[in-house]
């Protein structure tokens, strides 16, 4: 069953690159299937129904749940990165305050490979954060700060 959710969460994804006005070669490319099962997803052969049911309650569980379970069930941070950012419909956006050690341990915990150290502080890009709070929770110096933004990037905190 697992493999027949990844294929609903995979077809999510093609169908939003599809929106996205990308081509079956790169959507073939990015969640790594050849073209010919691209086709399929998008004109709904080969997939069953209730897995594509399953995917959407996945896609709207809370950020972290979605970011976990697509990585358990994929087990490949590369795929989890495309789907989670291809099917999100949300946006954050992280802020490292000055109280930021450089430890590394935020580096080391995001899937989504979001955070980097520069001169020993840590950096998040708000393009691949998916708001898991995982760095969060991990920071010794309480020094992240994520917030969910509207689309027009204003917070949503505000």
């Amino acid at each position: 069953m697992p493999k027949h959710i990844v294929s609903g969460l995979k077809y999510i994804a093609a169908v939003n690159l599809t929106k996205q006005g990308h081509s079956q070669r790169e959507i073939a490319k990015a969640l790594k299937i050849n073209r010919s099962t691209v086709s399929h997803y998008l004109n709904g052969r080969n997939l069953s129904w209730r897995s594509i049911e399953i995917a959407r309650v996945i896609t709207e569980m809370c950020p972290r749940d979605f970011l976990l379970l697509t990585h358990s069930l994929t087990q490949n941070t590369e795929m989890t990165r495309t789907i989670v950012k291809t099917c999100q419909q949300r946006e954050f956006k992280g802020n490292v305050r000055n109280s930021c050690i450089g430890c590394g341990l935020c580096v080391d915990t995001c899937l989504r490979k979001a955070i980097t150290l520069r001169d020993l502080k840590a950096h998040v890009d708000s393009e691949w954060c998916c708001g898991c709070l995982i760095c969060v929770d991990m920071c010794p110096t309480d020094s992240i700060e994520i917030k969910e933004v509207e689309i027009d990037g204003n917070d949503r905190s505000n």
